[in-house]
Formats: structure tokens, sequence, C-alpha cells
């Protein structure tokens, strides 16, 4: 059934009522995050008066995308929902879908690309260097002063992320991420507050400072932790919220991204910012940042959602 053969949602004043196919779950580490995502996603659109078809996705079943569907949101995180996979199998059915092209998808996904875009776009983050197998062989401490924090190259949510303060706690991380995901980015443990600045279409929406009773803000608590603190008075300079701001939405422009993004920052003692990651599917759950700062600018969560779909809808393919 095309657009124009539609019927208006309920209470919708014009709006159409459409099919959403929202995918979530996926293989990644990050599945049952996903799956909260799509929860939330699904409620909101029927709330909408939407016809919404909640599916998993896998590499190896594929099903949901024969589900006729006039926009696909994918509420995936981490790779193969996140990381270009997707995006490109639904460009290939030229199917209207939430979220950046597959080519700004997988830049985003990889720290590295992105760190090399921001570096090259004047916007500073932490020193890095990135270990493989390879690596392990030939050396035994980053070039990076202690303490420093190891993450995956590619994975979100803060998963397989640690700090190392000493030598051969170090070794055993690194050789952990390494195993576990091939390639791990040893980063400079910057000491400071986190904060985090959401994207949705041409909003750059207000800066929330993260403050959490863990050594950083990792996947507990990230979701799970009911003291994580959520501030959008953060006691920071203006001019540094500014800035954020500001390198947010270049950077956002440099992937190439569209829709929606969450960039996230560290602020050291002494003012400065750096930038950390971006995320092109970031999260829908009761814990999840771009929707508290859209919901603090006035987009009540369930309008966010709506709005993210017909934005992919006028885009198309």
């Amino acid at each position: 059934m095309s657009s124009a053969g539609q019927a208006e949602a309920p209470g919708g004043a014009g709006r159409k009522r459409l099919r959403i196919t929202v995918l979530c779950g996926g293989p990644s580490a990050e599945r049952e995050i996903s799956l909260q995502s799509g929860a939330a996603i699904a409620d909101a659109l029927r709330r909408r008066g939407h016809d919404v078809f909640v599916a998993d996705i896998l590499p190896d079943d594929t099903r949901a995308l024969d589900h006729p569907a006039d926009v696909v949101f994918p509420a995936l995180h981490g790779p193969f929902g996140e990381d270009g996979t997707v995006q490109r199998m639904l460009a290939a059915r030229r199917m209207p879908y939430v979220g950046s092209d597959a080519r700004a998808s997988a830049i985003a996904m990889d720290k590295v690309a992105t760190k090399l875009l921001g570096v090259g776009a004047g916007i500073p983050t932490p020193r890095f260097e990135v270990w493989d197998g390879d690596t392990l062989g030939q050396r035994t401490v980053p070039d990076v002063p202690l303490p420093v924090i190891v993450k995956p190259v590619d994975q979100g949510s803060s998963v397989g992320t640690r700090v190392a303060r000493a030598p051969a706690d170090f070794r055993e991380i690194v050789e952990r991420v390494v195993t576990q995901f091939g390639r791990a980015l040893v980063e400079e443990f910057i000491t400071g507050d986190e904060l985090t600045v959401g994207i949705v279409g041409d909003l750059t929406l207000a800066p929330v400072r993260i403050r959490t009773r863990a050594e950083f803000y990792d996947y507990q608590a990230k979701y799970f932790d009911n003291t994580t603190e959520y501030l959008f008075e953060t006691g920071l300079p203006e001019p540094v919220l500014q800035q954020a701001r500001t390198w947010s939405r270049r950077l956002f422009d440099c992937v190439g991204c569209r829709h929606l993004a969450r960039l996230d920052w560290m602020v050291d003692r002494d003012g400065r910012l750096w930038f950390l990651e971006i995320n092109t599917l970031p999260g829908f759950t009761s814990h999840s940042l771009v929707p508290k700062a859209a919901g603090h600018a006035g987009i009540p969560f369930d309008e966010l959602v709506e709005r993210l779909v017909l934005m992919a809808l006028e885009d198309g393919v």
C-alpha cells in the first residue's frame, strides 16, 4: 500500500498511519539494550497510531526485512546493526530507514576512524594507539602514559572497557580485549566530567553532564545504576557548553550522519574538551540520553520517535 493510500492515524490531524518495522536484538553484546530500545520505540509509535511490526534480526536470519513496511527503524546497537551492514541491506531493498547511511555508520562504529576525522577537523581527542595480536607480541606497555582506558575499537555501550593504572593490569586488560574483539583502542584516561550532546535532525540538543559513582561511565552505570545522575545544569562555563555543541555538529557533518546521533566528550580539570566517540543509533531506554535531552527541549518521547520516522520517510533511501 502506498503512502497515498494509507489511513489517517487516530487523532492524527492529517498524519498518515504508517507501516513501521522496528528492528531490535541482533547479535552484538548490546543485544539486551537493543531489545529494550526496540520495545520502547514500538510502544511509542503505536501510541501515535501507527502499525508496528517488531522483529529480531540476525546475520543468518533477515526475514524481518521481508515484512511490508513504509519505514524501518533499526533500534540496533553494535556490530551488524550499527556498523553499516543492516543499512546496506535496507538500501539494497530500497526501504527508507531511520539513521545514518552505511558509509557514515561504518565510520562512526570505528572509533579510530572517527577520531582521525575529528583531528582533521581541528577537534582534540585524547592521545591513543591501537593494539592487535602483533602489538602484543612486540610490546608490554603503551606509549601513552598510564593510566589508560582500554576499549574495543568497534563496540558501544562501554562493552569490554576497563581502566589500566599499572603495567601488569594493562597487559591483562589489553590481552582480553584483543582476544575477544581483535583490536584494542588504548586511550589516555582523562580525569574530569563526561558530557554528551545529542543531535536530532537540525537540532543540536543541550549538553548533559553525567555524574556516576563508578570509575567511569561504564555499561552498568549506563543502563542499570539508578544513582547515575544526568545534569542539564552542568555547572560548566557556557563557552565550554557552546564549544561542545559546535564541535558535535561539525563532527556529525564530517562523518556524514543523518537524523540522529549522540557525541561523547570529556571536560578535563582545566576546562578543555576532548572528543571520545559518536553513536549513530543511540539507545531509547529509560536511561538513554538523547530522549532525555529531547524531553528537556520540549520534545516528548513519542513525538521524538515519530519525528525520526518522518525524517526517514522524507529522505527516502
